[in-house]
């Protein structure tokens, strides 16, 4: 399915507190010049039409005054930037306001938070739209299944855009097709707890959507399972999630009919096998038209150098680096001692100079998810290091690699070099198996919950699946060898989750989540649901900026002087823009978040 820009002169598209307040009663009562009304849309054609609108900004793109690379979906900012997973890159001050941002120096009047509400909120309101046009449906054009799918397609998107929300803010308002101008009703307030409303929402899509569609893009049956398992995950009910996630293992299946799967691990990244077994629901990207249906919120996150030569944005942390160390003897991760000392980087050292790869084992996961010197860098080359990064003493001397393109595949996967068909995973099944390890770990059975750790990590300690040294370096398009580019050790899990009991096997599903989806912008999320109010994610947060900033030879300027605090930046702050536009009798309905 291609999401193209479907633009509909409807309405205004004034949502509660969306991109702006100046849609006026007037302008809503006179039809704008080469508008459709309901009229006309209220048929088959016309409710589909709305409904690609709505699966299109699931990409974040095509809100008018939103900056892209805050509200990409895939929160490589709020989900990657601000967590132990990346560095904003670049160079001071080339991405305002973001030193703030990555500091944990919130501030509810900056640009990054009302730019990403407005567009999760647009995204409602056309979801919301596609349910009132459908109501008006009486023409015969649609069949009454055809209507069931239509409905719970748009109720499953409308619940997406909520969630995504409430991962940001958690506090936030919910809308369904009732709320309008036209109703007076759109003032709604972020008290009550959205979550029954998510789960509502994503069962009535799990129970009447189809288990296969026509476009792979679509959300089938067994995605909207996923998501209400996601939903019951941030919620710690893992009673209720238990069986929906043992339901989707055993029997999902993606949109176009195929069972679930682990597939090789860097296909997940590859845009020319996007849509795979191992794609429960995801963003469709495409560049066949303009860049606009590319990947545009990730177009700032390539290396200076090899493929695009700009931005230099997102750039793996030293500390997420070190997470890939393994035990040379087990092949396990070093859970507690992985930052004791850093793998040896080219920080500081000239592209010219002679460096030497870091030499001890390593997880392959590594050379999928971070560029860095002496590896090959897809079939880019050979990584140079500081000559492809943009300010190494800013932002260090790693790479983003999981949103860039093949040089091979260029022609047919990227516009404009830095605009790509790189689909973005939403939910992937390696995703669904740690779910379930975690809840195994919490109510069931510590056995199990290895046994499923060990499912994603045999993957990564297949030898077919690793990078390899090119046959010629000179030439990286004549391929590879069968010679892995480092010494990767990848071992399975024993009896280590039985025999060191449960805080053990926590730690041990958290660490593999980390390992397994860096650089795709879960891991804040993860830490502020594994937090409840513990310190976990403060502990671990400060303890990451105590040790980037104390690295030698290197300047983390965003840094300096960082302190997440507990109790506060676990929340992003409610955008000030949308409190104020929510005043109703002197008082804003709108409330903001703890601290700010």
């Amino acid at each position: 399915m291609n999401y193209r820009k479907f633009i509909v002169g409807l309405s205004c598209c004034l949502v509660f507190l969306t991109a702006t307040n100046s849609c006026t009663k007037e302008y809503l009562e006179v039809g704008a010049i080469g508008a459709t009304s309901e009229t006309t849309l209220a048929n088959k054609a016309g409710v589909n039409g709305l409904l690609v609108g709505a699966y299109s900004l699931l990409d974040g793109w095509g809100v008018p005054n939103t900056t892209y690379y805050f509200i990409g979906v895939s929160n490589w900012i709020f989900g990657g930037v601000t967590s132990d997973d990346a560095h904003t890159g670049t160079q001071a001050s080339a991405l305002p306001p973001m030193e703030s941002v990555e500091s944990y120096k919130y501030d509810p009047t900056m640009a990054p938070f009302n730019n990403k509400w407005i567009v999760l909120y647009a995204g409602v309101q056309r979801a919301n739209d596609v349910l009132r046009l459908l109501a008006k449906v009486t023409d015969n054009s649609m069949t009454p299944e055809e209507i069931r799918q239509v409905k719970a397609e748009a109720t499953f998107l409308r619940a997406v855009y909520h969630f995504e929300a409430a991962k940001m803010w958690e506090n936030v308002p919910y809308l369904d097709e009732t709320v309008s101008y036209a109703n007076a009703n759109y003032n709604v307030a972020n008290t009550a707890s959205i979550w029954p409303k998510l789960e509502a929402d994503f069962k009535f899509a799990a129970d009447n959507l189809s288990a296969t569609k026509s476009d792979p893009g679509r959300a089938n049956s067994w995605a909207a399972k996923a998501f209400l398992a996601k939903v019951y995950m941030f919620q710690d009910k893992y009673t209720e999630a238990k069986p929906v996630l043992a339901d989707v293992i055993a029997n999902g299946v993606t949109a176009s009919g195929a069972k679930y799967a682990l597939v090789n691990f860097s296909d997940n990244f590859n845009p020319s096998k996007k849509n795979s077994a191992e794609s429960v629901f995801a963003v469709q990207m495409s560049i066949d038209q303009t860049y606009q249906n590319g990947n545009y919120g990730d177009a700032l996150n390539f290396p200076m150098g090899g493929p695009a030569t700009c931005c230099g944005a997102y750039q793996p942390s030293f500390s997420l680096v070190n997470s890939y160390k393994t035990d040379p003897n087990t092949g396990l991760p070093l859970l507690t001692t992985f930052n004791d000392s850093d793998i040896s980087n080219d920080q500081g050292i000239e592209s010219s100079a002679p460096f030497t790869p870091y030499t001890g084992t390593l997880d392959a996961r590594l050379d999928y998810t971070v560029g860095r010197r002496g590896i090959p860098y897809l079939d880019w080359g050979v990584h140079p290091g500081k000559a492809w990064i943009r300010v190494q003493a800013v932002a260090g001397p790693y790479s983003p690699i999981k949103t860039i393109y093949y040089q091979a595949a260029q022609a047919t996967t990227s516009l404009y070099s830095r605009w790509t068909s790189n689909n973005y995973t939403m939910i992937r099944f390696a995703d669904v198996l740690l779910w379930a390890a975690e809840v195994e770990v919490e109510i069931g059975s510590l056995a199990q919950a290895q046994t499923y750790v060990n499912l994603v990590r045999a993957r990564a300690a297949n030898p077919n699946g690793w990078v390899k040294k090119y046959i010629d370096n000179s030439n990286p398009l004549k391929g590879f060898t069968s010679e892995p580019a480092a010494n990767y050790k990848v071992g399975l899990y024993t009896d280590q989750f039985v025999a060191n009991g449960k805080e053990y096997a926590r730690e041990a599903v958290r660490f593999e989540r980390k390992l397994e989806l860096a650089m795709e912008g879960h891991r804040f999320f993860d830490l502020r649901r594994w937090d409840n109010g513990t310190g976990y994610m403060a502990t671990t947060l400060n303890n990451y900026v105590k040790h980037e900033t104390s690295i030698p030879g290197y300047d983390f300027t965003y840094m300096k002087g960082a302190s997440f605090t507990k109790g506060k930046n676990e929340l992003y702050p409610i955008p000030q823009a949308q409190i104020d536009l929510s005043v109703t009798g002197g008082s804003p309905v709108l409330k903001q978040n703890p601290g700010y």
